[in-house]
């Protein structure tokens, strides 16, 4: 079984997002990670060992421990301050 742990970055944004709708798609991509660990797209270069899922207008950013078998949600920033 997975386990999944979020960075206190990652919970300050999410706690101040106010549109109920966006918060169940994240929720939502948690989920299929969850389920599929490696379901995001490898990021390379500077964040190499982090994988991304795109949330429109948003990216989620998470790294997947395979020997711990743990998911840290990383962060969750807007594409254009990519």
């Amino acid at each position: 079984m997975v386990i999944v742990r979020f960075d206190k970055k990652f919970t300050q944004i999410f706690s101040k997002i106010k549109d109920e709708t966006l918060k169940l798609k994240i929720q939502k991509q948690i989920r299929k990670i969850s389920e599929n660990p490696l379901a995001g797209k490898p990021m390379r270069n500077v964040r190499a060992g982090t994988r991304e899922l795109y949330i429109k207008p948003f990216r989620l950013s998470y790294i997947y421990n395979l020997k711990e078998d743990v998911i840290l949600i990383r962060d969750l920033y807007h594409k254009k301050f990519q």
